[in-house]
């Protein structure tokens, strides 16, 4: 499709377009989440011959592991945020039905 400006698209094309991006963002949020217990394992597993409680209170503590969580947290927010998107697209679809009904209805009386 040519690229036009948002408000002339169809709006099942900015639906579309706004789904996408949910699904790719959720994705991506999705696989930091289902990673988290294999990253952590293996970060302390890299601490080497300690006990495992305490390695795994060193990786805890560590930057990268907050920014790990901050990745994390920030992707399941953009996620989140365009699935508000895909949500407001929809609304508008059923507020421009309701209204062309309602005009439907006024036209007959």
């Amino acid at each position: 499709m040519p690229d036009f400006p948002e408000y002339a698209k169809p709006i099942s094309e900015n639906f579309r377009i706004a789904a996408k991006d949910w699904v790719e963002k959720d994705a991506a949020a999705r696989l930091l989440e289902e990673s988290k217990t294999a990253t952590l394992a293996q970060r302390i597993s890299q601490q080497g011959d300690i006990p495992h409680n305490k390695a795994e209170r060193i990786v805890k503590g560590s930057e990268e592991w907050a920014d790990y969580l901050g990745k994390m947290v920030n992707a399941k927010t953009a996620a989140n945020l365009a699935r508000v998107k895909m949500q407001f697209i929809h609304m508008k679809f059923s507020e421009q039905q309701s209204k062309e009904a309602t005009r439907r209805k006024e036209m007959f009386l």
